[in-house]
């Protein structure tokens, strides 16, 4: 049992006990009648109706001739017999006893203690009370303290070892850790200190995995603590953490200081809906002042992480404050293949498993999504109760990380499946028969999360740059599943919707974003605006015409349609083939690997490597 619940049951039984005993006493008190003046007690003496009288210290029990019981106080130092001869009556004649009990000091004691038992219980409650409320008073004036965790960085458990993908990054904070191991190499040659750093990047890059390595790399204590957790209801709270937070790391210089999401305290001042000095501002200003205050002597690096640097305040980005800022981006095919090696460390992966592959299936992705595909692949490996992880878990996962988990239960009735069928081998013909689209890898019309099927593309390599032309098969790709459904059965349903809004997003893009319109010539249209307080789009403002909104319009619509014509003329010109790879889809629900391949090998396969 707990020491402290013991403590506590021991406090509740001595208060139980208390309460007993009180209400022994007092009951037992209350057996006598009302307690009656010692001049009664000689009135009923004169008329001899009484029997006895006991007398014990300065209490009197007198019981009557009639077996009434009564109690009375005589004066102190008093004799009761004395009194009563006094009022004429002789104890020593008459029926009357008189009967004196010795008080020994125990007796008296304890009488004492039944005196002042009220009070000894009401301290007692007192007391505990005191106690209770004095864990939460220790709470109450650590306000100010701060939250921060330490690590002490002599045995490091992450270092850069454990970080791939981000070999840029790394080599940034390579200087960083060399300063921290050999200043004086540095303050030899007159170098200024770097005062912060800032880890700039999409959630689950590996911002804050960065800031564990760099502090383990050093071997210096490492403290961490979020943006969150500076600021309080109460006044003045986040400011006083900083202060507690910076005296820590100077009693621990050289050192670092992590602070997670950044942007929670360090928007831009003045930002606030109410337009006033808020409780934010305040722990703000108290970062900038130990940032880079009077005193620049202490030897603390501040590295900090955010998603959205366009939010921070300028006094934070400027140079003596976060003297550096590091991007961290979304790993490339090499990254990726790096971070899945290192999250595949002491985990049983079959022979078979080509992480290269994976790694093109998953452009895209974050560190923290490369982590969980590998994670889900031990899942599912488990769950097999197979001894190793083989490529079809790989391969699974990639799928539920993107598209999330099969809905094989899922019951459909023989006509939407069809139609799901020939949606989906229209999505895959174009995307063959297109020479700059991404080869199709995959075609299955198992659901998955709101998708009644898919089609997946593997793109040869990382894009960033895109053309006008690979824009508009693009689009046509998009418009393939819904080309098809009126090809083949004369009608369009709502399974399109989701290729809708993709291909109208791109077409609008080239349009307003890109200068891709030979009539609007190169130019951008509309100013997004935001609200630095909220970090969010609110609204995009026109700076052009209604003139010009209706030849955005009509140039959008004519990329759609030229989009849609393109597949339903790729697709009628293929019919026979669309109507075989919909049938295989049918049969077999999913399609990819060799026996994708064998249906693309036609004739119009051939062509296009001759065109090529």
């Amino acid at each position: 049992m707990n020491f402290n619940l013991q403590k506590k049951s021991l406090l509740y039984l001595l208060i139980g006990v208390t309460l007993l005993t009180v209400f022994i006493t007092f009951s037992s008190e209350s057996k006598f009648k009302t307690e009656i003046p010692f001049s009664e007690v000689v009135k009923l003496a004169k008329k001899g109706s009484l029997q006895s009288i006991e007398v014990n210290g300065d209490r009197l029990k007198i019981i009557g001739k009639d077996d009434q019981t009564f109690t009375s106080r005589k004066e102190q130092g008093a004799s009761v017999v004395e009194s009563l001869y006094n009022n004429g009556i002789d104890p020593l004649t008459s029926d009357l006893q008189v009967i004196v009990k010795g008080a020994s000091g125990l007796t008296n004691l304890i009488g004492i203690f039944l005196n002042f038992l009220p009070l000894i219980f009401l301290g007692a409650v007192l007391l505990f009370m005191f106690r209770q409320a004095q864990g939460s008073s220790n709470q109450t004036f650590s306000f100010g303290k701060s939250k921060a965790r330490m690590q002490i960085g002599n045995q490091p458990a992450v270092n850069f070892d454990d970080v791939a993908g981000v070999e840029e990054a790394k080599e940034e904070l390579r200087e960083v850790v060399e300063f921290l191991k050999f200043p004086d190499r540095f303050l030899s040659l007159g170098a200024r200190i770097p005062r912060g750093v800032l880890l700039v990047g999409p959630p689950g890059t590996g911002k804050t995995l960065l800031a564990k390595a760099v502090a383990g790399e050093a071997e210096v204590p490492f403290f961490s603590i979020s943006g969150s957790e500076f600021v309080e209801m109460f006044v003045g709270v986040g400011a006083s953490r900083v202060r507690d937070l910076f005296n820590q790391a100077k009693k621990h210089s050289p050192c670092i200081v992590f602070v997670d999401e950044i942007d929670a305290v360090g928007r831009h001042r003045g930002a606030g809906l109410g337009g006033g000095h808020d409780e934010r501002e305040q722990t703000l200003n108290q970062i900038l002042v130990e940032m880079d205050g009077f005193d620049t002597k202490t030897n603390v690096i501040v590295i900090a992480a955010t998603n959205r640097p366009d939010i921070l305040d300028p006094a934070l980005l400027r140079p003596g404050r976060f003297d550096r800022r590091v991007t961290i981006d979304i790993p490339d095919v090499k990254g990726r293949v790096q971070i899945l090696e290192v999250h595949s460390k002491g985990k049983p992966i079959g022979k078979e498993v080509d992480l290269e592959y994976v790694s093109k299936q998953t452009p895209g992705f974050s560190g923290a999504d490369l982590a969980n595909l590998v994670n889900e692949s031990a899942i599912l490996a488990a769950r097999k109760n197979q001894k190793t992880i083989s490529s079809e878990e790989f391969n699974e996962s990639v799928d539920r990380v993107m598209m999330g988990p099969a809905r094989k239960s899922k019951v459909i009735s023989a006509t939407e499946k069809k139609i799901t069928a020939f949606h989906e081998a229209g999505h895959a013909l174009v995307g063959f028969l297109l020479p700059n689209t991404d080869k199709v890898s995959k075609v299955t019309i198992v659901s998955r999360g709101h998708a009644g099927g898919y089609t997946k593309s593997l793109p040869a390599e990382d894009r960033s740059l895109w053309s006008v032309q690979q824009f508009k098969e693009r689009m046509a790709f998009a418009m393939g599943g819904r080309a098809a459904e009126e090809i083949n059965f004369g009608e369009i349903t709502t399974g399109a919707s989701n290729d809708l809004n993709q291909a109208t997003e791109t077409a609008r893009a080239m349009v307003t974003k890109y200068g891709m319109s030979d009539k609007l010539g190169p130019r951008t249209f509309g100013k997004r605006e935001e609200m630095v307080f909220l970090g969010k789009e609110i609204s995009e403002t026109r700076d052009y015409s209604d003139q010009i909104a209706e030849t955005i319009d009509s140039e959008v619509k004519i990329l759609l349609e030229e989009a849609y014509n393109t597949a339903k003329s790729l697709l009628t010109k293929n019919k026979t083939k669309l109507k075989q790879i919909a049938d295989h889809l049918m049969e077999h629900e999913t399609l990819e690997g060799e026996m994708l391949e064998n249906l693309f090998n036609s004739p119009t396969r051939k062509k296009r490597q001759s065109s090529a």
